[in-house]
């Protein structure tokens, strides 16, 4: 698996590799079930600390794009179902505080219409 990271980059290194190994994993070119390498070779690899990447795996895994498995190491998921649950209950979660909140199903929509708009054009 080849990454890379630009250390002149804006980007902090851990979201660059989220980032590739997320849309590899989106993208099937990291198909369902691919051990990634462990957070030290990774982290040798691309010459950054150990932390760095285990910080990149933590995301990932809180995103549903791999799972680790203790000695089986870390796999990509399934990820279309796990994006896909968690979203619903992401959005779930959302419409539960709007109506706690009081805003009429309008402004919720607003709302989420807008912070979609805008983290799509930031990704």
């Amino acid at each position: 698996m080849q990454l890379s990271v630009d250390p002149a980059a804006a980007t902090p290194p851990y979201e660059q590799i989220r980032a590739q190994i997320a849309e590899r994993a989106r993208s099937g070119e990291l198909p369902t079930g691919l051990r990634l390498p462990t957070v030290r070779a990774l982290a040798e690899e691309l010459g950054l600390a150990a932390g760095t990447v285990a910080r990149a795996y933590r995301e990932l895994e809180a995103d549903g794009v791999v799972e680790t498995h203790g000695r089986r190491g870390t796999l990509i998921a399934a990820t279309g179902d796990t994006a896909h649950r968690l979203a619903a209950a992401a959005a779930a979660e959302y419409a539960e505080r709007a109506i706690r909140l009081g805003l009429p199903q309008a402004d919720a929509l607003a709302s989420v219409a807008a912070a979609l708009r805008l983290a799509y054009q930031e990704a």
